[in-house]
């Protein structure tokens, strides 16, 4: 059974009736919250891309020739009523499903009014971190302590151990994201995990997925993609990064929606070539095929970058048809 949320009289979210479905936790327990929950977290997804939205989304634009993308997006979200589950309205998801609506030539956006995205960065700040070796069994740094990252000096360390011993550095963080520190139990930073926006298009991710290009657009933030796994260099502890991949799997879908109001059902990464891939293997991911090579933003085949392995994991019972909503 399917049913539109009527969003201030627009009929643009929708989602399968949540009261027909059976949740279950790992122990088996119906949870209740969970089923009550299905509904909002629906509404949170980017809504369908129909005619009527195109239409809605043009008209904004054309009557209101003096707005920049920013306020066009927290118009839409307001008019849509798409929030978070604190009130505040997605005008960054809405901007990036704006953006990409715009070059694929669906709507005409303004020109962007901040031009200085060009301006150096601000360099990330490398502290001084303690490399003493660490050289044992898994079961000497047991408990392993996970440490969801958002700000103040964790950040900063989170950051200084990227930027430092990351072959591709720390960047920056653009969109939904979760950061972790994973340490020992006398509290060492082992690893460090990123996670961030799934890859707009990747042929053989789609393909193994099933989608169509309207639902890789309203379900793809239902995916996060793991940009960045440090295991630090100091450290020599056989099974460590298969079994951090396997921890982060069990807690990112609920921090995820503790953090943005909906769930992660499919993780994705792509493994460049100088390496095999084998700890993701050991903690289940499936590989599904190779990048064509260019950037994960690329959709007019304009880079070309070396071919990656692409690799998914599941995280939910019914993960593709929950992805493949809406589909007749």
């Amino acid at each position: 059974m399917r049913f539109f949320f009527r969003v201030k009289n627009n009929p643009l979210f929708f989602a399968k009736s949540w009261t027909h479905h059976r949740v279950v936790c790992d122990n088996g327990v119906r949870c209740a919250s969970q089923s009550r929950n299905r509904g909002i977290m629906q509404m949170l997804l980017r809504p369908q891309i129909t005619e009527e939205l195109l239409t809605q989304i043009r008209q904004t634009i054309s009557e209101n020739p003096d707005w920049g993308r920013a306020r066009i997006s927290v118009h839409l979200c307001e008019l849509w009523d798409w929030r978070v589950p604190g009130g505040t309205v997605k005008d960054i998801s809405c901007r990036d499903m704006l953006r990409a609506l715009d070059k694929a030539g669906r709507i005409t956006l303004p020109a962007p009014k901040n031009m200085n995205w060009q301006s150096p960065r601000k360099k990330t700040a490398h502290l001084n971190h303690d490399m003493t070796a660490i050289a044992c069994g898994l079961r000497n740094l047991r408990p392993l302590k996970i440490e969801a990252i958002e700000r103040g000096a964790a950040l900063a360390e989170f950051k200084s151990l990227i930027d430092q011993y990351h072959y591709l550095g720390f960047g920056r963080t653009v969109g939904e994201n979760m950061k972790y520190i994973v340490r020992s139990d006398g509290g060492r930073p082992l690893a460090c995990l990123l996670f961030g926006s799934a890859a707009w298009s990747c042929r053989d991710r789609d393909e193994y997925i099933g989608w169509s290009g309207e639902q890789r657009i309203a379900r793809l933030p239902m995916l996060t993609n793991n940009t960045r796994f440090l295991v630090m260099p100091n450290v020599n502890v056989p099974h460590l990064a298969s079994h951090t991949l396997s921890l982060i799997s069990r807690r990112i879908s609920a921090d995820w929606e503790e953090k943005y109001g909906h769930p992660i059902l499919l993780l994705e990464t792509f493994v460049d070539g100088r390496f095999r891939g084998t700890c993701y293997r050991a903690a289940g991911w499936i590989r599904v095929g190779r990048t064509a090579g260019r950037g994960r933003d690329d959709r007019h085949h304009a880079r070309a970058l070396p071919e990656k392995d692409v690799y998914l994991l599941p995280l939910a019972r019914h993960w593709k048809k929950r992805l493949l909503a809406g589909q007749d």
